[in-house]
């Protein structure tokens, strides 16, 4: 997996410098949870995907909250949280706040020796920040202002981040298009410290499928993270949803690097019941390191 590669190279060049290499390890480890999302990050709907494009389609719920967790496979050993809310603010659009934590766990110290001392390494990324989003013609768009601190063992680092996205429906919702930069904090197109997202969706069928009325919409995705220092991501998806109740995701992430690349399956199960939403996510992963999951349940209140 070249996300874990980037990590290790990001891992090793902090232990001389600071700074800016804090910042793109914070950023992978975000990466790392980011391999269990079944779409393209840019295309990316719900509450909790404001942290991946803060452009959210407007909802008519008064409060909607969202939590994610992410693991991913031993020989990684990495966690997850997201956690968001949304509320509407009248012609201002929607206001929310959302908190991420990414982590290692299982890291210990040594000296002279292979062995463990027992003392744990600390190595984790976090966020806070504050999210607005918006329709205006037509168009969703959005921001989020947060706060990042990145720390491995006694070192940290901080900063600040501001991001923009946008998604636009066109031809009646035949067609989808969105972008998004993600955790932006220099004007560089070569910063492995941030992202540019961009996507396209398309509907490619719809129609009924059973006597009661019951009706299947299928569409294709394609996907692109960007202008981070290296090879580009690219993400071929389908999904389905099933009388707006179930929704089947099915992605394929070719993940860029500084070496080749290399694809590996993505697939996302959604169910609503009532005023909530279930969804749960398995990455099946490459090079027999195991597969990643993520579960996360969100709310609407009306």
């Amino acid at each position: 997996m070249q996300r874990i590669g980037l990590l290790l190279v990001g891992l090793s060049t902090l232990a001389t410098t600071r700074g800016s290499a804090q910042d793109a390890t914070g950023t992978t480890l975000w990466r790392v949870a980011a391999t269990t999302l079944a779409t393209p990050p840019a295309l990316a709907q719900g509450a909790a995907a404001a942290i991946w494009n803060p452009a959210q389609t407007q909802d008519s719920a008064r409060l909607q909250l969202a939590f994610e967790a992410i693991q991913t496979p031993s020989a990684i050993d990495a966690t997850g949280v997201i956690g968001t809310m949304r509320i509407p603010a009248g012609k201002i659009g929607h206001v929310g706040l959302i908190y991420g934590r990414v982590g290692l766990s299982d890291i210990t110290q040594t000296t002279d020796s292979p062995d463990p001392t027992g003392s744990t390494v600390p190595v984790y990324t976090y966020t806070f920040g504050a999210n607005w989003s918006k329709r205006l013609s037509g168009t969703d768009v959005g921001a989020t202002v947060a706060f990042h601190e990145t720390r491995l063992d006694v070192t940290s680092d901080s900063r600040w981040t501001l991001d923009l996205g946008a998604s636009r429906s066109l031809g009646r919702d035949r067609f989808r298009i969105a972008a998004a930069t993600h955790f932006f904090s220099s004007l560089t197109a070569n910063d492995p410290a941030q992202d540019v997202y961009a996507g396209v969706e398309a509907r490619i069928w719809q129609g009924p499928v059973s006597a009661g009325g019951d009706r299947v919409v299928i569409r294709g995705r394609y996907g692109i993270s960007f202008a981070h220092g290296f090879t580009a991501d690219h993400q071929l998806g389908v999904g389905a949803e099933f009388s707006e109740i179930v929704t089947v995701d099915l992605l394929f992430a070719r993940e860029g690097g500084y070496g080749e690349g290399s694809w590996r399956p993505v697939a996302g199960l959604g169910l609503n019941i009532g005023k909530y939403r279930i969804a749960v996510a398995r990455d099946a992963g490459v090079n027999e390191l195991g597969s990643a999951y993520r579960v996360g349940v969100e709310a609407r209140f009306k």
